[in-house]
């Protein structure tokens, strides 16, 4: 006979579940490509989107770099994509409501992303719920990033909620990968990726307005 657990917290990626950054984090990859004398195609750029600056950066620019110089890179780009958003961040259609029906429905929400503190921060200004955004892992916070599920996991630890209780939404094979790792039930959303990219997810949605706190409480993690 199998058990089901019900969900009672909801962790969010941030790049494309909150805000459809990918254009954005693609000309800022493009410049700091450019300032090294090469180039990032797209296909480069969606093999690796969604994974941690440390582990991208060795891949397209080489495994020789040592920590100090992958950082020094990482901070350069991501100085690069604040720049690009600074007029305006790009929010995704039903985020914001989404979080806040969540809140008021009493399901503590988390940010778990790969991402920067100080992008995350801003997103979540910009949807203006980083008042009731209960925790935020960023990609500062491991040492490792998706697939595997750490960062979920520190999301959970920080909510006081058991992982088998949370649920993730995400947009990328890798987020989906982690969240079941962690055993948390696993929504995508179709942002970046087919829907034959994401059928290890639970449920899978074109949209966020598609979603709900009643639906998302119904889903059940066997």
């Amino acid at each position: 006979m199998q058990h089901k657990r019900a969900v009672s917290a909801v962790i969010f990626d941030m790049d494309g579940v909150l805000i459809d950054s990918s254009e954005a984090h693609f000309e800022s990859w493009r410049r700091l490509a450019s300032d090294l004398g090469g180039d990032m195609t797209r296909r480069q750029f969606r093999r690796t989107f969604g994974r941690q600056n440390r582990d991208i950066i060795p891949l397209l620019f080489g495994e020789g770099l040592g920590r100090r110089k992958i950082e020094d890179l990482g901070e350069t780009k991501e100085r690069y994509y604040r720049e690009l958003i600074r007029n305006g961040v790009p929010i995704v259609p039903g985020a914001a409501e989404l979080v806040q029906s969540c809140h008021a429905a009493g399901l503590p929400c988390a940010v778990g992303s790969s991402g920067h503190p100080e992008n995350i921060a801003i997103a979540l200004r910009a949807l203006g719920v980083d008042h009731i955004m209960r925790e935020v892992v960023s990609g500062h916070d491991v040492t490792v990033g998706k697939p595997d599920p750490r960062v979920f996991l520190l999301a959970a630890e920080r909510l006081r909620v058991a992982p088998k209780n949370c649920v993730v939404i995400e947009d990328a094979p890798a987020g989906i990968e982690a969240a079941l790792a962690a055993q948390m039930a696993a929504v995508a959303i179709t942002t970046e990726h087919p829907r034959e990219k994401l059928t290890r997810a639970h449920l899978v949605v074109d949209g966020m307005s598609e979603l709900s706190p009643e639906l998302l409480a119904r889903i059940w993690l066997s």
